[in-house]
């Protein structure tokens, strides 16, 4: 792609372009956008000569990006985020009436994540009293609904109540866990893990419902005596051999000193995923989530998606920051 602009990119032309990349259509892409279809079409058509490149192959339905398009998106998505995230600083600035912050949070995040956050929102708001407190998730989005919290941060429940906003934060999807040396390899089938007991997490837990659910899919029920509300307690009893679990890259960074106690493999049927989020009600204040959004990405890069395909680098892909 030539780097020389034949005229200026507007952002709105960014814009049409980036959403246009989701919907696949040029009329939803300008009602989402507010405005009508032959003005979107411009804004595009203007793009496009300004980077003297196609970068939608109008010949399809949907219409799809061209090679040159799906590169410049990545750029383009980066652009939108720095903006977004500077006009939100600019807005919040002017927040002086904001006091105090609640923010309920799942312990998942507990080490790295959540002090960085502490640190960067003391930066960003010198005179507001935070109280950031751990709690799961489903107690998280019942403190947003009745007014206790503000702010969560918590794994996605299976349907969203009404009167909450999300901001998709990360992919975390599921892996097994061993005993170090259990077997010589990644098992293919559940079947090779014999007698070997499930360690569940407890039923009350969000996580615990999602993984009995996934397995009553895959209509497989390996023995279970052990059911723990404990991330730390569930490894370390995997570590001493005494049975094998299903969490994710976030509970696995949260137990690093067993690390070397156990092997951690793609699992064996299935794969699954679970999405943390930022949760406020609709009438909160979009400026200060979308602050928080970008810092907690940031922060996620850092703190788990690179530790955790470094150690587990089968996950490239899948373990992943999420924009929207």
């Amino acid at each position: 792609m030539d780097a020389t602009l034949n005229k200026p990119v507007s952002l709105r032309g960014l814009e049409v372009f980036d959403e246009l990349a989701r919907t696949g259509s040029l009329h939803d892409t300008a009602r989402r956008l507010s405005m009508s279809a032959p003005a979107a079409s411009q804004q595009l058509k203007n793009l496009e000569e300004a980077l003297s490149e196609v970068l939608v192959d109008r010949n399809r339905r949907p219409l799809e990006l061209t090679e040159a398009g799906r590169g410049y998106l990545l750029h383009v998505r980066q652009a939108l985020q720095h903006l977004r995230q500077g006009a939100a600083e600019v807005s919040l600035k002017d927040l002086g009436r904001l006091r105090t912050l609640r923010i309920g949070y799942i312990d998942d995040f507990n080490g790295e994540v959540i002090p960085s956050l502490a640190v960067s929102l003391a930066r960003l708001l010198p005179s507001c009293d935070m109280s950031i407190i751990t709690e799961s998730s489903h107690v998280i989005i019942e403190d947003l609904l009745s007014r206790e919290n503000e702010i969560g941060i918590a794994a996605r429940p299976p349907e969203l109540p009404a009167g909450l906003v999300e901001w998709p934060l990360l992919r975390d999807p599921f892996v097994i866990v061993l005993p170090r040396g259990y077997l010589p390899s990644a098992p293919q089938d559940i079947t090779e893990l014999g007698n070997l007991p499930l360690v569940h997490y407890d039923q009350r837990q969000l996580v615990g419902r999602q993984i009995s659910a996934h397995l009553r899919r895959r209509r497989l029920e390996p023995p279970s005596r052990i059911e723990i509300d404990s991330n730390q307690a569930m490894f370390g009893i995997v570590a001493s051999g005494a049975g094998w679990a299903i969490t994710t890259p976030l509970g696995v960074l949260q137990a690093r000193r067993f690390l070397g106690q156990v092997d951690i493999h793609p699992l064996p049927f299935a794969a699954f995923t679970r999405t943390i989020a930022l949760y406020h009600r609709t009438d909160w204040n979009d400026e200060i989530s979308g602050v928080l959004c970008s810092k907690m990405r940031e922060i996620l890069k850092t703190a788990v998606v690179e530790p955790g395909i470094a150690a587990m680098p089968w996950l490239e892909g899948a373990l992943s920051v999420l924009t929207e």
